[in-house]
Formats: structure tokens, sequence, C-alpha cells
């Protein structure tokens, strides 16, 4: 199956089973300065199951890769664009909902670090789309550009993983993100590895479970 045209050039990789659809998706975004195959190494990894997309944010970054916004210092997101990013995201989520042969109860989404930002922003906004969100490495953006969906939150499924030792994104952006998902009724899976700004051998061990679990 070739990639569909919509508002996000994406990478493809269709389940190993082999199996009819509809299938269990998983969205990957990847975090500044990478593209649509930084996180596609994680397949071979995940369940042989799942329908993947790794999307690419829609900005080039000056230093290399693409962008999903322009940020502060303090990880605070510059608005048109990150504004701009989310809808693109949003319409091509359900571009692929529509298009491809997606299970419409198992869809997944899996960010890294800026990624992961846009995922849980995306998440919050839309929690009925999504089966469980995967963040890694990331934090949840200034509140008053966010905007939530409050009577479906508590059932979201959030993995949230973060370095202590991270040098790019300091594990207090973690600490203060679980108590603000907290405070809109989320519980999510909180966990803190021994780690820089990565996904480690033990934080993708978890994912997998994690996956499997709600599977």
């Amino acid at each position: 199956m070739m990639p569909i045209a919509s508002t996000l050039i994406h990478r493809l990789m269709m389940p190993e089973t082999g199996a009819e659809g509809p299938h269990p998706t998983l969205l990957l975004c990847h975090g500044r300065g990478a593209d649509e195959d930084d996180l596609a190494g994680l397949a071979r990894y995940l369940d042989e199951r799942l329908l993947i997309l790794s999307v690419r944010a829609p900005f080039p970054f000056e230093f290399g890769g693409y962008t999903w916004y322009d940020a502060a210092p303090d990880g605070t997101p510059d608005v048109p664009r990150f504004r701009e990013s989310h809808e693109r995201l949003s319409t091509f989520i359900d571009d692929a909902i529509r298009l491809y042969p997606v299970d419409h109860s198992k869809v997944f989404v899996l960010g890294f670090s800026m990624g992961a930002a846009m995922s849980l922003v995306e998440a919050l906004a839309r929690p009925q789309l999504f089966r469980g969100v995967s963040i890694n490495s990331g934090y949840l953006p200034h509140q008053e550009i966010v905007e939530y969906r409050g009577e479906s939150l508590p059932s979201l499924n959030i993995l949230l993983a973060h370095g202590t030792e991270d040098p790019v994104i300091p594990v207090e952006r973690a600490r203060q993100t679980k108590t603000a998902l907290e405070r809109l009724g989320v519980r999510p899976h909180y966990t803190e590895y021994r780690m820089g700004h990565e996904i480690s051998d033990a934080s993708l061990g978890a994912i997998v479970a994690w996956m499997k679990d709600l599977m």
C-alpha cells in the first residue's frame, strides 16, 4: 500500500502478520531536528500486528531536519506555528483513520521530545480517539494554548517516561506534566529512568509491555 496524500509527509509500515485489516495502529511523532525515519527503527521491537505511521513535522529546522514549532528556552511554543502543526496533525489523523485500514478502537500515538508534546496535546484535545499515548522525554506545553475535552480525559491511557539525567528537557518538566494531568483527572503511568534525552532499552521495554496489555 502506498502512503496517502495528506497534510503531513509520512512513512507507512504495514503489519508484519499479513493479516487483513483493520489493524491496531501506531502514530510516531519525532522530536525537533529529526524526520519521519527517526523513530521508524522502533518498529522492529513493537507488536507485529501494528500498522505504523511515522510522520514528519511540517517546518524545516534551521540546523537540519524538521520541527513542529519554535520554542522559547522554557519550552513555551510559538503560538502560530504550534496551532498550525496541531491542526495539520489532527487532519492527518482524520485522513489516516478514514483511508488506511485502521482499527478505530486501537489507535496509539508515541511521541519523543517535541513530538511527545504534540502527541499529548492531540490526545487531550480528542481523547476519545486514542487507546493509548506514550510520552517520552516530553512535556505539556503551557496550558493556555491547549484545549481539553474534560469529559473523556479520565479514561485516557498515558504512559509518561522521562530521564533523570535529561539535559534537554529537565525531569522537573515531566513531574510538572504529571501533576497537571492529575489535576485534569488523568492518572498517567509515570516512570523515571536513569537516562538522558532518549528512549532507553528499559523504557522501550515498558512501552512494548504497556501497549501489548492495551491491545
